[in-house]
């Protein structure tokens, strides 16, 4: 599978989130929304993606059975719905025990209705959602120059970020100032 390259806003979130799982992705995955970002922490031939869509599936009232799913990965899906915690307490239900839930959100955004917009998540709002959840992980990346480059608007947010560490955007995309996250995400095992 070939080197993918991420936008600037989601460059550090994919990069983290990889290097904070145990391993490649397998098994049973529940893709509520495109997995194609996740794509380089899939074992693609061990793992069966059942693929759904925000509203077509409603995530705050999943229709599988209990304990089904190794994972379950939402992208970008929980500024969306109006019961992000009912979401992630359904996620949690359909795990396997041991099942990881990975939510990632935004935190610093323009208005993006898709098709409402209705929340925005703080590191500890994610941290608090997660609460029947045994081990969490939070994440949260951003900076002053990222939010300015971002409001230069959607050509400059979708600018590709290569992997070497000596380019100029992948310092940009890397670099992260805690005090202001643009995307934020979570990585919960039950």
């Amino acid at each position: 599978m070939s080197k993918k390259k991420h936008r600037l806003t989601r460059y550090k979130m994919y990069k983290d989130i990889e290097k904070n799982l145990r391993k490649p992705m397998s098994g049973k995955i529940l893709a509520i929304s495109s997995p194609e970002g996740f794509s380089e922490m899939i074992d693609l031939k061990n793992s069966e993606i059942i693929e759904t869509s925000f509203p077509e599936v409603d995530c705050q009232d999943l229709p599988f059975e209990d304990n089904s799913f190794d994972y379950v990965i939402s992208d970008q899906v929980l500024e969306h719905i109006t019961m992000p915690e009912q979401a992630i307490k359904e996620a949690l239900r359909v795990l396997k025990p041991h099942g990881i839930a990975i939510h990632t959100t935004c935190f610093m955004n323009y208005y993006h209705p898709s098709p409402i917009d209705y929340f925005r998540f703080s590191p500890d709002a994610l941290k608090y959602l997660h609460h029947g959840y045994s081990r969490i992980i939070i994440g949260g990346w951003g900076n002053r120059l990222a939010i300015a480059i971002c409001m230069l608007g959607d050509r400059f947010r979708a600018i590709p970020i290569p992997n070497h560490k000596y380019s100029l955007r992948n310092f940009i995309a890397s670099y992260n100032e805690t005090r202001y996250p643009i995307s934020t995400w979570s990585i919960a095992e039950k």
